[in-house]
């Protein structure tokens, strides 16, 4: 696996995008309505989290195996250890920094099942602990009227008095799923579920470096119970990448309309997503073509050309009662070209929940149950068959082709405020969409800490 990139790119391309935005947004603030909470906005912020994943599978049928494969009976386990400094340096700005250290590796070195059993597993592992950057980003909120409201503190969050319909503009390094597709019951593999495909949609092929952050902008724009929001973020330089573009060459251009709502007194959310991903992909039909003119074994690298990648996902969130609330996801992305910066799924359907404790009297307590199935389009299927390799799956063969089917389960016990133990169980059929491996089962033990 390939180490940890230096700090020093990353640091000045940051520090650069906030400059130029910092500047920005000084000439666009416009003042707060009178109406706005009385309640100090927050000026500084200190937070930390620690995180351990050990995580093992057991005995699975597998008969034969390639250089991706999911390796049977094995134990993995990660570290990540993260601070969020906050500041802000004037009104509706924040800027903030989350430096962060790693160590460790996921199962088969974070290969093997398209919907990957720990989303606390990077594409890259060392023994050795080691520092990243993670996020280095300046928010501004603008408030453009309505009721009052008030930005809850929190990571990443200052505590802020603002108004319900505004404009918030986030630039810098950070990850796409700060800003788009989150979900209140499936979108924090420190607390919720770990799966790849349950806290993000499998299909959404967003950019990313191999950490699963990378350099951009977005503008969210908030008016009653409708939110809007577009990003343009750089790719890594090739697909599957360490290394990020630094010049939007090869971009992703993101949109999301999210509705609002409550059903019975109880809040709900409905987002749709859209993606297009620009740069030097390959489609995998091309790439077949090519393998087979020169008698060469299947690369994708030759036949690279500029093009689009597209694709689009709903998700859905509802409170039902004030213990149980519930989600839904489902997506797809054009499967005739390669997996850019993600995972190996071309469409998703995810339905699962979560059901709070105060029933058998552990109220801070959380119970987890989801299901996910994901599949791939014909011509990732014969690129597959044929010994290629995608970004996370490749088992050398794929005569007999499914779709990938994931249930998992989770019990977060948390005994104080700062701190939980979680005990995940998955289980995998058809690991890599492959019908003659698995299924896999998979458990886990999850310790989180945070202030």
């Amino acid at each position: 696996m390939t180490g940890a990139k230096p700090l020093s790119l990353d640091w000045r391309i940051a520090r650069r995008l906030v400059a130029t935005f910092a500047l920005t947004a000084l000439a666009a603030q416009a003042p707060v309505r009178a109406d706005t909470p009385s309640t100090a906005d927050q000026a500084l912020a200190v937070h930390g989290q620690y995180t351990l994943v050990a995580q093992g599978v057991g005995s699975f049928a597998s008969p034969y195996a390639g250089d991706n494969s999911l390796t049977p009976r094995q134990v993995k386990a990660t570290n990540d250890a993260t601070l969020y400094l906050g500041v802000r340096p004037w009104r509706g700005a924040e800027i903030w920094v989350n430096p962060e250290i790693d160590q460790g590796f996921g199962l088969s070195n974070t290969l093997g099942a398209g919907g990957f059993p720990s989303a606390e597993a990077y594409k890259v592992g060392q023994f050795s602990p080691y520092f990243k950057l993670q996020r280095a980003f300046v928010r501004q909120t603008i408030a453009l009227g309505g009721a009052a409201s008030a930005m809850a503190p929190g990571i990443n969050q200052l505590r802020l008095a603002t108004t319900a319909n505004r404009l918030v503009i986030t630039a810098g390094k950070m990850g796409v799923g700060d800003v788009f597709d989150t979900n209140r019951y499936a979108h924090d593999p420190r607390g919720d579920f770990l799966n790849w495909s349950l806290v993000d949609t499998g299909s959404f092929d967003y950019a990313a470096n191999a950490w699963g952050y990378t350099y951009g902008v977005a503008a969210e724009w908030y008016q009653g119970p409708w939110a809007l929001r577009a990003g343009l973020y750089n790719l890594s330089k090739v697909p599957n990448g360490v290394a990020l573009e630094s010049d939007f060459s090869q971009n992703a251009l993101i949109v999301e309309a999210e509705r609002r709502f409550a059903l019975a007194g109880h809040p709900g959310a409905v987002r749709v997503t859209a993606f297009r991903n620009r740069g030097q992909f390959a489609r995998f039909d091309d790439a077949l073509a090519y393998a087979s003119a020169h008698g060469q074994v299947p690369d994708l690298a030759p036949v690279r050309r500029r093009q689009d990648r597209l694709g689009i996902s709903f998700n859905a969130e509802q409170e039902v009662t004030d213990v149980l609330g519930l989600f839904l996801r489902g997506g797809w992305s054009d499967g005739r070209i390669e997996t850019y910066d993600f995972t190996d799924i071309d469409r998703t359907l995810a339905l699962g929940g979560s059901l709070a404790g105060k029933g058998w009297g552990r109220p801070q307590d959380t119970l987890g149950l989801a299901g996910v199935v994901n599949g791939i389009s014909a011509a990732h299927q014969r690129w597959l068959a044929a010994g290629g390799l995608g970004v996370l799956v490749g088992d050398g063969a794929l005569p007999h082709p499914g779709t990938e089917q994931i249930v998992e389960a989770y019990y977060a016990y948390r005994p104080v405020g700062w701190g939980s133990l979680t005990l995940d169980y998955q289980h995998i059929a058809n690991p890599g969409y492959n019908r003659d491996r698995g299924p896999a089962n998979v458990f886990a033990l999850r310790i989180h800490a945070g202030f």
